[in-house]
């Protein structure tokens, strides 16, 4: 079940707010036409091998949720590809599952622009000498990503796979495995996919998002990339917003380094409101509003990682520790089930929390939920756990009055009194 179902995403055709207007320059649902007269074409020689380095002067990470460096990640692929680890060329694969429940903005990417997707999907297939091409993505994306790959020059070779609406489909083992076997379910760490990824030929798997930069930056450059944003985050990036203000979420394009405070302002919420956000999704980190600036890199007191994109903000008369239990439940139901940590960690993590927030005295239970936190923490097949435990870390250190208040049977409501 949803944690946050007043949470809807945004309704379709709806324009997102466009701060920083790149990705979302074209208007929605343009077509070929509309996406040329914005962009311009793509010249068909800028996806040569040199394309790898023009990612790498540019500083673009990664918009999934890791924010791995684009260039190193590609380059990861084609290092075993020249090695010879396998003769086969390699495959591309977009990624566009949006599994989590507050995360909408590659949807609307999907919806708005998806010819800068596929020209990223090409760009970078072309300069991996790659063979295979595949569009992940959730079944209300399919019908338009369809239609853009109908008109679309060059994009007869994509193939187009449905994506579960499960949290943990977007994995990037769970994607290859999907479209493999039919079975969205993460695959061993151990396993490299740049080495042995579908049908054991050498695989990259992007997000949507990263490829539309990837097309932008194929057009413009890396210097006109670092125009926007901070040195230590150039470029814009899409954030879903949601809170106690918009009744439904909205997508913003914002530059690289924006001040927190500056996107809820943005989003039509006043920061003072607030009393935290969830920043990155259910695997990213609670944090007070303050100076806080969205970048994967800087001082470790002034930033905070935008994950997968989310931005969740928390009305004052809404309880963070009923809030962090309610997501901890789903988390643990959406488990994998493949391996301890997942099967028996997750929920007893989740049986615990869930006591604290119904105010159960029990002074060992903090204890207990710090020991369990330790035995999941590394020791999972797949990342679901370690993202799991570090949101509910970051609960414990930003709601610490409200858990102290929990134990001794009472609740912080409205105003930071207790009730």
């Amino acid at each position: 079940m949803n944690p946050f179902p007043d949470v809807l995403p945004p309704s379709p055709g709806a324009a997102a707010v466009r701060l920083e207007p790149r990705l979302l320059a074209a208007d929605p649902g343009a077509g070929l036409a509309g996406h040329l007269e914005t962009f311009g074409p793509l010249d068909p020689d800028v996806a040569a091998p040199g394309l790898l380095a023009v990612l790498e002067a540019s500083g673009l990470t990664g918009r999934g949720g890791a924010a791995f460096e684009t260039w190193r990640k590609a380059t990861a692929t084609a290092r075993s590809v020249r090695k010879g680890l396998l003769a086969a060329r390699p495959v591309v694969i977009a990624n566009g599952a949006e599994g989590e429940p507050l995360s909408f903005k590659d949807k609307t990417l999907l919806a708005d622009a998806p010819h800068l997707v596929i020209d990223g999907l090409l760009a970078v297939t072309k300069a991996l000498a790659g063979s295979r091409m595949y569009l992940y993505v959730p079944a209300v994306s399919i019908p338009g990503v369809q239609r853009a790959l109908l008109e679309h020059p060059g994009a007869r070779r994509i193939e187009v796979v449905e994506a579960p609406e499960t949290f943990i489909s977007g994995e990037s083992s769970a994607v290859v495995n999907m479209i493999a076997t039919g079975s969205a379910l993460p695959l061993d760490q151990s396993r490299r996919l740049s080495e042995s990824g579908l049908n054991g030929r050498p695989t990259l798997v992007v997000n949507v998002e990263t490829l539309a930069q990837v097309a932008l930056i194929a057009r413009f450059g890396a210097a006109w990339f670092r125009e926007a944003g901070t040195a230590a985050d150039p470029g814009t990036r899409l954030v879903s917003v949601s809170g106690p203000t918009p009744a439904r979420g909205l997508v913003l394009e914002v530059p690289g380094g924006a001040k927190l405070a500056d996107v809820l302002g943005a989003a039509g919420m006043d920061p003072a409101s607030v009393s935290a956000v969830l920043v990155g999704g259910y695997h990213g980190r609670w944090v007070r509003t303050g100076s806080q600036l969205l970048s994967p890199a800087g001082p470790a007191s002034r930033m905070v990682r935008p994950g997968a994109g989310v931005i969740h903000a928390l009305g004052r008369d809404t309880c963070g520790v009923e809030a962090t239990a309610r997501i901890l439940t789903y988390l643990a139901g959406e488990s994998a089930r493949q391996c301890g940590p997942c099967m028996f960690g997750l929920p007893a993590m989740a049986a615990v929390l869930n006591r604290i927030a119904a105010r159960d005295r029990d002074p060992r239970l903090l204890a207990e939920l710090d020991r369990l936190g330790k035995l999941v923490t590394g020791r999972g097949a797949c990342r679901h756990p370690d993202g799991t435990t570090g949101l509910v870390s970051s609960a414990l250190e930003v709601f610490a009055d409200d858990v102290r208040a929990h134990l001794t049977g009472r609740c912080i409501g409205p105003g930071g009194m207790a009730a």
